[in-house]
């Protein structure tokens, strides 16, 4: 499918992940799903990812967020000029660096503790959400200040995160994630 130009593939160490390679041939899925949806349904539901609800909404991914909450992270960031993703790479802008050390969270080289520099950004693709969230040096400072700040708590026992009150707000005032995003990412006190 990829020597046809049907799907492209991108390589994350060691995993590879597959999609359509254009608008038209996802056009061109979508009226086979419309064939498809005459047919008799089934009553099995496809899910992808952790199938646990914590982990769906927000979890870490090594040292970084991910989830809902990791993506939609990354998705306010970019949609205010902080960040800008490509397939592979990553880039804080000026304003970016400026919001994040306003914010508290420090990304500079110093920051790093490890012998071998980090990648100070790079998208990686969410399990559940099929979408990029932030890693490197910037997704760990996100995931550690938001700890550190009270924002979010990890769930005991596992790699779930919750959002707090305090993080409900600055999550919504400073980064812009939509109030019900955020309402679906904490659990009750």
């Amino acid at each position: 499918m990829t020597t046809a130009g049907l799907l492209t593939v991108t390589k994350q160490g060691r995993h590879r992940y597959h999609r359509l390679a254009s608008v038209a041939v996802a056009q061109m899925m979508e009226g086979i799903m419309q064939v498809a949806s005459v047919a008799t349904p089934t009553n099995r539901t496809l899910v992808t990812g952790p199938k646990d609800q914590a982990l769906r909404a927000a979890r870490t991914c090594y040292d970084h967020l991910a989830g809902r909450l990791g993506v939609a992270l990354a998705d306010g960031l970019v949609a205010s000029g902080h960040v800008e993703l490509t397939d592979d790479a990553g880039l804080v802008t000026e304003s970016g660096a400026a919001f994040l050390d306003q914010m508290g969270i420090e990304i500079s080289p110093k920051s790093q503790t490890k012998r071998r520099p980090r990648i100070l950004c790079r998208p990686c693709l969410d399990w559940s959400e099929r979408r990029p969230h932030l890693a490197g040096v910037v997704g760990a400072a996100l995931c550690a200040h938001g700890l550190d700040k009270g924002w979010i708590r990890r769930v005991r026992d596992t790699r779930a995160v919750t959002v707090t009150p305090a993080g409900r707000r600055i999550y919504h005032d400073a980064f812009g994630i939509h109030p019900e995003t955020l309402s679906g990412l904490s659990q009750p006190n």
